[in-house]
Protein backbone atom coordinates (compact mmCIF):
# COMPACT_ATOMS: atom_id res chain seq x y z
CA UNK A 1 0.00 0.00 0.00
CA UNK A 2 1.09 3.86 -0.57
CA UNK A 3 0.59 4.78 2.83
CA UNK A 4 2.24 1.94 4.56
CA UNK A 5 5.50 1.78 1.76
CA UNK A 6 5.40 5.74 2.91
CA UNK A 7 5.39 5.01 6.14
CA UNK A 8 7.60 2.37 6.54
CA UNK A 9 10.41 4.12 4.48
CA UNK A 10 10.53 7.32 6.83
CA UNK A 11 10.07 5.27 9.79
CA UNK A 12 13.14 3.28 8.60
CA UNK A 13 15.08 6.17 8.03
CA UNK A 14 14.54 8.10 10.95
CA UNK A 15 15.06 4.79 13.26
CA UNK A 16 18.66 4.05 11.28
CA UNK A 17 19.43 7.95 11.96
CA UNK A 18 18.69 8.11 15.47
CA UNK A 19 20.75 4.45 16.10
CA UNK A 20 24.04 5.73 14.00
CA UNK A 21 24.35 8.79 16.31
CA UNK A 22 23.95 6.27 19.66
CA UNK A 23 26.16 4.03 18.06
CA UNK A 24 28.60 7.27 17.52
CA UNK A 25 28.12 8.15 21.39
CA UNK A 26 29.56 4.68 22.12
CA UNK A 27 32.35 4.63 19.89
CA UNK A 28 33.99 7.69 21.84
CA UNK A 29 34.21 5.32 24.75
CA UNK A 30 35.81 2.77 23.02
CA UNK A 31 39.57 2.31 24.83
CA UNK A 32 41.20 2.92 21.33
CA UNK A 33 44.21 5.47 20.44
CA UNK A 34 42.83 8.47 19.53
CA UNK A 35 39.74 7.89 22.40
CA UNK A 36 42.33 8.09 24.90
CA UNK A 37 44.03 11.70 23.96
CA UNK A 38 43.05 14.52 25.13
CA UNK A 39 40.52 16.20 23.49
CA UNK A 40 42.57 19.84 22.85
CA UNK A 41 45.65 17.91 21.65
CA UNK A 42 43.26 15.70 19.33
CA UNK A 43 41.79 19.10 17.69
CA UNK A 44 45.06 21.16 17.22
CA UNK A 45 46.88 17.54 15.53
CA UNK A 46 43.60 17.47 13.39
CA UNK A 47 43.77 20.70 12.23
CA UNK A 48 47.61 21.04 11.42
CA UNK A 49 46.89 17.61 9.25
CA UNK A 50 43.90 19.48 7.56
CA UNK A 51 46.28 22.65 6.28
CA UNK A 52 48.77 20.20 5.56
CA UNK A 53 46.54 18.07 3.02
CA UNK A 54 45.18 21.86 1.55
CA UNK A 55 49.14 22.33 1.25
CA UNK A 56 49.53 19.06 -0.41
CA UNK A 57 50.21 19.40 -4.42
CA UNK A 58 50.88 15.35 -5.34
CA UNK A 59 48.35 12.69 -5.56
CA UNK A 60 50.77 10.24 -4.13
CA UNK A 61 51.23 12.34 -0.55
CA UNK A 62 47.50 13.00 -0.17
CA UNK A 63 47.11 8.78 -1.01
CA UNK A 64 49.42 8.53 1.63
CA UNK A 65 47.59 11.05 4.16
CA UNK A 66 44.45 8.21 3.63
CA UNK A 67 46.70 5.01 3.96
CA UNK A 68 47.17 7.15 7.38
CA UNK A 69 43.74 7.82 8.26
CA UNK A 70 42.58 4.26 7.88
CA UNK A 71 45.53 2.55 10.01
CA UNK A 72 44.14 5.88 12.58
CA UNK A 73 40.50 4.39 12.38
CA UNK A 74 41.89 0.61 12.61
CA UNK A 75 44.07 1.68 15.67
CA UNK A 76 40.88 3.46 17.38
CA UNK A 77 38.71 0.78 16.63
CA UNK A 78 36.31 2.12 14.30
CA UNK A 79 35.29 -0.37 11.76
CA UNK A 80 36.92 0.49 8.04
CA UNK A 81 32.82 -0.33 6.98
CA UNK A 82 31.49 2.16 9.33
CA UNK A 83 34.06 4.64 8.57
CA UNK A 84 33.99 4.59 4.99
CA UNK A 85 30.42 4.86 4.44
CA UNK A 86 30.29 8.11 6.21
CA UNK A 87 32.89 9.39 4.37
CA UNK A 88 32.50 8.04 0.85
CA UNK A 89 28.99 8.64 1.25
CA UNK A 90 28.00 11.95 -0.21
CA UNK A 91 30.79 14.88 0.05
CA UNK A 92 33.18 13.34 -1.95
CA UNK A 93 31.49 11.42 -4.81
CA UNK A 94 29.83 15.24 -4.98
CA UNK A 95 32.85 16.40 -5.58
CA UNK A 96 34.08 13.99 -7.70
CA UNK A 97 31.03 15.22 -10.33
CA UNK A 98 32.05 19.06 -9.65
CA UNK A 99 36.06 17.72 -10.80
CA UNK A 100 34.78 16.06 -13.65
CA UNK A 101 34.85 18.82 -16.22
CA UNK A 102 38.22 19.68 -15.13
CA UNK A 103 39.04 15.90 -17.32
CA UNK A 104 38.11 17.55 -20.32
CA UNK A 105 38.27 21.45 -20.04
CA UNK A 106 42.28 21.39 -18.77
CA UNK A 107 44.66 22.14 -21.52
CA UNK A 108 47.53 20.11 -21.76
CA UNK A 109 49.39 16.46 -22.70
CA UNK A 110 46.58 14.31 -24.25
CA UNK A 111 45.85 10.94 -21.82
CA UNK A 112 42.98 9.37 -23.76
CA UNK A 113 42.09 10.35 -27.32
CA UNK A 114 39.07 9.24 -29.16
CA UNK A 115 39.35 9.78 -33.04
CA UNK A 116 42.19 11.72 -33.07
CA UNK A 117 40.77 13.98 -30.61
CA UNK A 118 41.68 15.07 -26.88
CA UNK A 119 39.63 13.39 -24.74
CA UNK A 120 41.40 13.67 -21.70
CA UNK A 121 44.34 15.48 -20.61
CA UNK A 122 47.05 14.43 -17.83
CA UNK A 123 46.27 17.83 -16.23
CA UNK A 124 43.16 17.17 -16.10
CA UNK A 125 43.01 14.39 -15.04
CA UNK A 126 45.66 15.05 -11.99
CA UNK A 127 43.42 18.56 -11.11
CA UNK A 128 40.70 16.36 -10.58
CA UNK A 129 42.37 14.07 -8.58
CA UNK A 130 43.89 16.68 -6.35
CA UNK A 131 40.40 18.13 -5.59
CA UNK A 132 39.03 14.98 -4.78
CA UNK A 133 41.71 13.14 -2.37
CA UNK A 134 41.91 16.94 -0.85
CA UNK A 135 38.48 16.79 -0.02
CA UNK A 136 38.27 13.24 0.97
CA UNK A 137 41.25 13.01 3.54
CA UNK A 138 39.61 16.63 5.40
CA UNK A 139 36.14 15.40 5.54
CA UNK A 140 38.17 12.22 7.03
CA UNK A 141 39.87 13.58 9.66
CA UNK A 142 37.04 15.83 10.48
CA UNK A 143 34.94 12.87 10.72
CA UNK A 144 37.36 10.18 12.83
CA UNK A 145 37.74 13.53 14.81
CA UNK A 146 33.97 13.03 15.71
CA UNK A 147 33.72 9.63 16.02
CA UNK A 148 36.23 9.07 18.94
CA UNK A 149 35.76 12.30 20.78
CA UNK A 150 32.77 13.12 22.85
CA UNK A 151 30.75 16.42 21.03
CA UNK A 152 30.96 18.19 24.55
CA UNK A 153 34.78 17.67 24.84
CA UNK A 154 35.36 18.64 21.23
CA UNK A 155 32.99 21.86 22.12
CA UNK A 156 35.51 22.75 25.46
CA UNK A 157 38.82 22.29 23.60
CA UNK A 158 37.17 24.90 21.13
CA UNK A 159 36.70 27.29 23.85
CA UNK A 160 40.43 26.47 25.05
CA UNK A 161 41.27 27.37 21.85
CA UNK A 162 39.19 31.13 22.20
CA UNK A 163 36.57 30.12 20.04
CA UNK A 164 33.72 32.62 20.90
CA UNK A 165 31.67 31.26 23.19
CA UNK A 166 28.26 32.59 21.34
CA UNK A 167 29.37 29.81 18.65
CA UNK A 168 30.36 27.12 20.99
CA UNK A 169 26.63 27.33 22.47
CA UNK A 170 25.41 27.48 19.17
CA UNK A 171 26.99 24.21 17.84
CA UNK A 172 26.34 22.73 20.80
CA UNK A 173 22.57 23.29 20.83
CA UNK A 174 22.41 22.56 17.59
CA UNK A 175 23.74 19.17 17.75
CA UNK A 176 21.25 18.40 20.49
CA UNK A 177 18.12 20.25 18.79
CA UNK A 178 19.08 17.72 15.68
CA UNK A 179 18.82 14.73 17.97
CA UNK A 180 15.69 15.66 19.73
CA UNK A 181 14.06 16.61 16.74
CA UNK A 182 14.44 13.20 15.04
CA UNK A 183 13.28 11.56 17.79
CA UNK A 184 10.27 13.62 18.07
CA UNK A 185 9.54 13.38 14.38
CA UNK A 186 10.43 9.75 14.56
CA UNK A 187 7.27 9.35 17.57
CA UNK A 188 4.66 11.25 15.03
CA UNK A 189 5.50 8.94 12.04
CA UNK A 190 5.49 5.86 14.38
CA UNK A 191 2.30 7.62 16.21
CA UNK A 192 0.48 8.16 12.58
CA UNK A 193 1.08 4.34 11.65
CA UNK A 194 -0.10 2.76 14.67
CA UNK A 195 -3.74 4.84 14.12
CA UNK A 196 -3.83 4.35 10.37
CA UNK A 197 -6.32 1.38 8.62
CA UNK A 198 -5.76 1.04 4.63
CA UNK A 199 -3.66 3.52 2.95
CA UNK A 200 -3.58 7.33 2.10
CA UNK A 201 -3.03 9.20 -1.65
CA UNK A 202 -0.34 10.74 -1.89
CA UNK A 203 -1.61 13.67 -2.20
CA UNK A 204 -2.57 13.22 1.55
CA UNK A 205 0.84 11.79 2.46
CA UNK A 206 2.47 15.28 1.00
CA UNK A 207 -0.17 17.31 3.51
CA UNK A 208 -0.01 15.40 5.92
CA UNK A 209 4.27 15.76 5.88
CA UNK A 210 3.74 20.03 5.76
CA UNK A 211 1.69 19.66 8.75
CA UNK A 212 4.05 17.84 10.61
CA UNK A 213 6.96 19.71 9.87
CA UNK A 214 5.15 22.53 11.09
CA UNK A 215 4.57 20.82 14.58
CA UNK A 216 8.05 20.52 14.95
CA UNK A 217 8.95 24.07 14.03
CA UNK A 218 6.14 24.90 16.57
CA UNK A 219 7.69 22.49 19.13
CA UNK A 220 11.14 23.54 18.50
CA UNK A 221 10.66 27.40 19.06
CA UNK A 222 8.50 26.31 22.15
CA UNK A 223 11.07 24.58 23.27
CA UNK A 224 13.66 26.85 22.77
CA UNK A 225 12.60 29.13 24.86
CA UNK A 226 11.86 26.60 27.57
CA UNK A 227 15.34 25.67 27.61
CA UNK A 228 17.00 29.33 27.36
CA UNK A 229 14.93 30.36 30.74
CA UNK A 230 16.09 26.63 32.41
CA UNK A 231 19.51 27.27 31.87
CA UNK A 232 19.23 31.04 33.29
CA UNK A 233 17.74 29.83 36.32
CA UNK A 234 20.94 27.67 36.62
CA UNK A 235 23.23 30.71 36.36
CA UNK A 236 24.22 30.39 32.43
CA UNK A 237 26.21 33.20 31.88
CA UNK A 238 27.28 32.15 28.56
CA UNK A 239 30.01 29.73 29.54
CA UNK A 240 29.82 26.27 28.67
CA UNK A 241 30.53 24.12 31.90
CA UNK A 242 32.11 20.09 31.95
CA UNK A 243 32.73 18.47 34.72
CA UNK A 244 35.86 16.33 33.02
CA UNK A 245 39.20 17.92 34.24
CA UNK A 246 41.03 17.39 31.03
CA UNK A 247 45.16 16.58 31.78
CA UNK A 248 47.70 16.68 29.30
CA UNK A 249 49.74 13.38 29.73
CA UNK A 250 52.71 11.29 28.41
CA UNK A 251 50.81 9.93 25.55
CA UNK A 252 49.14 13.44 24.23
CA UNK A 253 52.91 14.19 24.53
CA UNK A 254 54.08 11.24 21.89
CA UNK A 255 51.14 11.92 19.47
CA UNK A 256 51.73 15.77 19.16
CA UNK A 257 55.41 14.37 18.37
CA UNK A 258 54.41 11.89 15.92
CA UNK A 259 52.17 14.18 14.23
CA UNK A 260 54.65 17.31 13.75
CA UNK A 261 57.03 14.57 12.56
CA UNK A 262 54.82 12.85 10.11
CA UNK A 263 53.59 16.80 8.89
CA UNK A 264 57.34 17.63 8.79
CA UNK A 265 57.78 14.42 6.40
CA UNK A 266 54.75 15.18 4.36
CA UNK A 267 56.29 18.77 4.07
CA UNK A 268 58.96 17.92 2.73
CA UNK A 269 58.07 15.38 0.27
CA UNK A 270 55.85 18.25 -1.02
CA UNK A 271 58.64 20.41 -1.14
CA UNK A 272 60.46 17.83 -3.67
Amino acid sequence: MKGEGFLTRNISSFTHTLESIISTEDLCRTLGLLQGLDPRVKVGTFVLFIVMVGLARSLSILAIIFVLILALSFLSKVSLRFFLKRVLLFIPVFTAVIALPALFITPGSPLVTLVCKVIITEQGARTAGLLFLRVTDSLSFGVLLILTTPWTSILVALRWFRIPSLLVDILGMTYRYIFLLLHTTNSMFLARRSRTIGSFSSGENRRWLIRALTTTMVRSQHLSDEVYLAMLSRGYQGEIRVLNDFRIKRRDFMWAAFVLIAASALFWGNHL
